[in-house]
């Protein structure tokens, strides 16, 4: 009996446990459980050690075209030849692909394979972070994507005037984030003994230990706010970056009241546990980890990167926002946060704009 189902291939390139892979697995189970019928493939560049393989929905089935690379724009070419034969051989109705890495060979291989398939391109990130090389690929390949899909209004707006577009057509989709399962994980018993209600308020931050994060301002604004009063600050996250906030922290004098435990994959019950979270990157896209914050009722700091911040907290409404990379109005927000907070229920309800919910009707009206 012939399978009439039609089929989505979702191009991603997750590479751990945070926000990225996270959306990406609330989006695969919104699809799973929607009503619409197709079959759903996972397509990865390189699927060895991927633990967070073992949480996608069952019926979601990985393609794993073989090539290990380290996400950098030219070694994604090497994608190319593998990602066309799989179109050839599987012929999807729709190819949806997430992060720059993997959007900007996306275009291509559709057009090599010789497939009359819907290609949508999902941006994350904002263009500032890209290379020239990207930047010159995108401009010839991009317009050739049926949908170009940004994660906030600031990144659509960005996209419109880099190719001409006009208002509207580069669609909005906030990232999936809130789901049912938050009050669950927000309930589970105390991760560290500093969030415990006995202790002194935390500052808490997530994310990887990289320059694009700048946790080296939110060290110098939390050793500001430490020296008006008894505070701790979590970091959670690894990266490259480590070794330098370390010696900061112990430059600063802060080092006793500072920890940074490495990547956590539930970050949830520290959020819920905290009294600030901050966010002191220097551009994002659409931070996921702010709108958890505000799901978990948390109090937010943030800088008014491109893009997303602002969005989110509604110009300052559900949170304060400074500008990027200056400690001293960082500190003032902190200690400003902590004095006067901002009703748990306007942060909660703002967090329900970002529904799993939302964000899958939102694709599914596209791909019909």
């Amino acid at each position: 009996m012939a399978n009439n189902r039609r089929k989505l291939a979702i191009l991603a390139d997750p590479t751990g446990g945070g926000g990225i892979t996270r959306m990406l697995l609330r989006l695969l189970w919104g699809l799973t459980e929607s009503s619409v019928g197709f079959d759903i493939d996972l397509v990865l560049g390189y699927a060895v050690d991927r633990p967070f393989l073992s949480q996608l929905p069952p019926t979601v089935r990985v393609v794993d075209l073989g090539v290990k690379t380290q996400r950098r724009t030219r070694e994604a070419l090497r994608l190319i030849p593998p990602l066309v034969r799989y179109l050839r051989r599987e012929q999807p109705d729709v190819l949806m692909a997430h992060l720059a890495y993997v959007n900007f060979i996306a275009p291509l291989a559709a057009w090599l394979a010789g497939n009359r398939l819907r290609t949508m391109l999902v941006e994350h990130n904002p263009v500032m972070a890209r290379s020239r090389f990207l930047q010159f690929w995108r401009r010839w390949w991009f317009p050739q994507a049926e949908a170009i899909v940004a994660v906030s209004r600031g990144m659509a707006q960005q996209l419109e005037a880099e190719f001409g577009f006009s208002p509207g057509q580069v669609r909005v989709i906030y990232n999936p984030v809130v789901e049912d399962e938050f009050c669950e994980q927000m309930c589970t018993k105390s991760p560290h003994s500093w969030l415990d209600d006995r202790q002194p308020p935390v500052i808490l931050a997530v994310g990887r230990l990289t320059p694009q994060k700048d946790f080296t301002t939110l060290l110098r604004a939390f050793a500001t706010v430490r020296s008006r009063c008894w505070v701790r600050l979590l970091i959670l996250g690894e990266g490259e970056c480590r070794g330098e906030l370390e010696r900061l922290a112990i430059d600063l004098g802060i080092d006793s009241d500072v920890a940074l435990p490495g990547f956590v994959s539930d970050p949830f019950p520290y959020m819920a546990r905290s009294s600030v979270f901050v966010l002191s990157s220097r551009w994002e896209g659409l931070p996921t980890v702010l709108i958890e914050a505000l799901a978990c009722g948390t109090q937010v700091v943030a800088t008014d990167c491109p893009f997303g911040s602002a969005e989110i907290l509604e110009g300052g409404r559900c949170g304060r926002l400074v500008p990027v990379g200056e400690a001293g109005a960082m500190a003032e927000a902190i200690a400003a946060t902590l004095a006067d907070p901002i009703p748990k229920a306007v942060l909660q309800a703002r967090s329900r704009d970002f529904t799993r919910h939302r964000a899958v009707a939102a694709y599914l009206e596209w791909i019909g």
